[in-house]
């Protein structure tokens, strides 16, 4: 194997692909990046048995080949190198790389040991890279982290004729985005639990490709489904978690409420900022909603506390709520809106945050739910 190629396609390349290797694999192989050169493209793929990615760039090809070589360490060598084409060449049992004066040799793995990357399953559809984006991450803020309950680090897809939803929760707080996706069969109804983490690394990478994701399910057997994702010369598959007992989170969303609140959003998040400065880690922030507008304050160790009032146009009975401030902040910088609007049914209930207008009109889609924290005055 023998090519040259520019410095920054390669670097791109292998750090996407280097991004999802495992930091502790499981046989040495894994850790490893395969490049592969056929028809004048480099093929750059990686795969841990659960996550795979591959990405093709175009290259000056001398001869054909496939070499294996550490994937963070080829990341950290390629992201460092000067802006010049970069010339690398498989020999014996190393891998040369040579980018103006700066020259190294690499130690290879044996590529008859790697495993067959997985086909991408059959195609379900598209949706706008960007948007779909900035979709995934509004979601996946609320899914847990405990590996101990995986289908709680899932995303839950629900893919019904032209709307996609997306949910996701820790028990603690739930975010839901629906949106416009393009249906190869508009009678399509599927569901599918992606694990978060996979899917927003994925989702973000080809956010700034532009142009639409495709988006491949496989259903097999429980837990043994596929789904890939697809834009530009960018592809990964990833297994999906076993979604077949999660829970019908969508009705813990309240029918109605008694109690709104419409606030500033960036005047919220700073304000709750400096108030949970004296909260401990468990500690919720106590907001308190009146016809004079909201005061936020917190209580900590040895009498610690503060408070500080701000503007937020309120209608119904005086309410004081507690809640996690991260959980509280998470759920409103994700609105990407100015403006948020607040439902209550009352304090012991979930609330939940929409996003609004500049004239306080709920813009649709997306809905973050959050759990009180009872708190005794």
């Amino acid at each position: 194997m023998k090519f040259r190629v520019e410095r920054d396609a390669l670097a791109d390349a292998v750090a996407w692909t280097a991004k999802s290797l495992p930091s502790r694999p499981s046989v040495p192989v894994l850790a490893g990046v395969m490049l592969r050169v056929t028809d004048g493209r480099l093929h750059v793929s990686g795969f841990d048995y659960e996550v795979s990615s591959q990405v093709s760039v175009e290259v000056q090809a001398d001869a054909d080949g496939a070499a294996l070589v550490s994937g963070r360490l080829l990341a950290e060598i390629t992201k460092a190198l000067p802006a010049k084409p970069v010339d690398i060449a498989a020999v014996g049992a190393h891998l040369e790389l040579v980018c103006g004066s700066a020259r190294f040799t690499l130690p290879t793995m044996p590529v008859e040991d790697y495993p067959t990357l997985p086909e991408m399953p059959s195609s379900t559809g598209t949706v706008d890279a960007s948007a779909f984006a900035a979709a995934v991450a509004q979601v996946a803020v609320a899914a847990g982290r405990d590996e101990t309950l995986p289908m709680m680090t899932g995303v839950r897809l629900e893919l019904n004729g032209s709307v996609l939803a997306m949910l996701a929760t820790d028990r603690y707080r739930l975010a839901m985005r629906e949106m416009e996706w393009n249906p190869d069969d508009p009678e399509i109804s599927l569901n599918a639990l992606v694990p978060a983490k996979t899917l927003n690394d994925t989702a973000k990478a080809l956010g700034p490709i532009g142009g639409a994701v495709t988006i491949a399910l496989a259903q097999g057997a429980a837990g043994e489904g596929m789904i890939g994702f697809a834009g530009g010369t960018r592809r990964t598959t990833s297994r999906l978690l076993d979604g077949a007992n999660y829970p019908p989170v969508r009705s813990l969303f309240p029918a109605s409420h008694n109690a709104e609140a419409r606030v500033t959003v960036a005047a919220l998040v700073e304000v709750v900022r400096r108030v949970a400065l004296v909260a401990e880690r468990t500690t919720p922030v106590l907001l308190s909603f009146g016809e004079d507008g909201l005061v936020v304050e917190a209580g900590g160790t040895e009498e610690a506390r503060a408070s500080e009032a701000m503007e937020a146009a309120f209608t119904g009975e005086p309410l004081t709520i507690g809640f996690n401030p991260q959980y509280l902040i998470d759920g409103l910088q994700n609105l990407n809106a100015p403006n948020a609007v607040l439902s209550f049914v009352d304090a012991f209930k979930p609330a939940v945050i929409s996003p609004a207008t500049e004239d306080g009109e709920i813009v649709p889609g997306y809905r973050y739910l959050i759990m009180p924290i009872r708190v005794t005055r």
